[in-house]
């Protein structure tokens, strides 16, 4: 009995077909340091890098420097984009017009958003939605794939508004919130560059565009990924903690100026009480005062205030007339004209 000869089958698989063979590993995905990196790109990293700590520990300590930065960047990133893609006046503008362009009006804008408290803080929630907005549609790629453009467009500009309005309604969770998350996306990308070559802005444009088939991330992408609300919310706690920190230390100068202001208090009172028992009343004072003087600095005028006080007060008489004297003995204080006893009998 003849043997019954297998169906010939032609598969794309190189292997034998009967042999049970491990999968060949995905050399897409293996972690490998990024050859050949230029020297620019690599030292704006390195910037970018100690920029996004200040904003992640240091965000809301530093506010004017982190708004200055904010519109500095913003300011100069949109307009490079738009001078270095779009034609000028009919012109193509060079790497370096663009450049030139883009920092001079950066400046503006930063100067614009650290001077004025408002625009800095519509500013900062802007970017807060912007990044809730992008780490959403990244996290959401295995499960949502948009049909078209303008939904995860449309998501981004709704979630930058309502950032900005929360950021103008309660400033300092906000500011708080918004810097840590920035600072810790912006630590996430030069990470990404370093290791893949922005593999993750790569898919993030990819998903603005809605471009269907995309091929999945790799392990250390989402890793990557994974660390950027991690580094959010740390920064987040150290920023909390310096607020308190300068908060009890501000409470403490408080409580050390009322401390002084008690005691000089308490020492006017003093002053007064011994005031009040000296039956000379001014006597005290010059006399303490004239303590504290050496012979040399008195005034050689000195001895003749006796004298001239005489004068001045037989003058203060006949400028008053018969009728109004100086009553010291009837409570009356020494440097008011009081009328006399004698005056109101008859």
């Amino acid at each position: 009995m003849e043997k019954a000869l297998l169906p010939l089958t032609i598969t794309s698989d190189p292997r034998p077909f009967n042999q049970q063979l491990p999968e060949p590993p995905d050399l897409r995905c293996a972690l490998e340091p990024q050859d050949g990196l230029e020297l620019a790109p690599a030292l704006v990293c390195a910037l970018c890098c100690c920029f996004g700590i200040i904003y992640c520990c240091f965000g809301y300590r530093c506010f004017k420097a982190v708004m200055f930065l904010s519109g500095l960047l913003s300011g100069a990133l949109v307009i490079f984009l738009l001078c270095h893609k779009e034609r000028v006046l009919e012109t193509q503008l060079s790497l370096e017009v663009s450049a030139g362009i883009a920092l001079g009006i950066g400046l503006l804008c930063g100067l614009v958003t650290m001077l004025v408290r408002s625009v800095g803080l519509f500013l900062t929630g802007l970017l807060l939605g912007l990044t809730l907005g992008a780490g959403t549609l990244l996290g959401t790629e295995p499960i949502y794939q948009p049909r078209s453009a303008w939904v995860p467009i449309g998501g981004l500009m709704g979630l930058a508004l309502l950032g900005a309005l929360l950021t103008l309604r309660w400033p300092r969770p906000f500011t708080v919130l918004g810097t840590a998350l920035l600072g810790a996306a912006v630590l996430v990308a030069c990470a990404d560059y370093f290791l893949e070559g922005l593999a993750l802005g790569t898919r993030l444009s990819e998903r603005l565009q809605a471009l269907p088939e995309l091929l999945p991330l790799c392990w250390y992408s989402w890793v990557l990924l994974g660390t950027w609300p991690i580094l959010g919310a740390l920064g987040t706690l150290a920023q909390w903690k310096l607020m308190a920190e300068e908060r009890g230390s501000h409470t403490n100068a408080v409580v050390l100026s009322h401390q002084r202001r008690h005691l000089q208090l308490l020492r006017i009172h003093q002053q007064e009480a011994k005031w009040h028992r000296n039956p000379s009343g001014v006597g005290l004072y010059e006399g303490s005062y004239r303590s504290q003087l050496s012979p040399n600095i008195r005034s050689p005028g000195d001895g003749l205030a006796p004298v001239s006080g005489r004068r001045y007060l037989q003058s203060l008489r006949e400028a008053t007339g018969p009728r109004t004297v100086l009553d010291v003995g009837s409570g009356c204080n020494p440097t008011v004209l009081c009328p006399s006893s004698h005056s109101s009998q008859t």
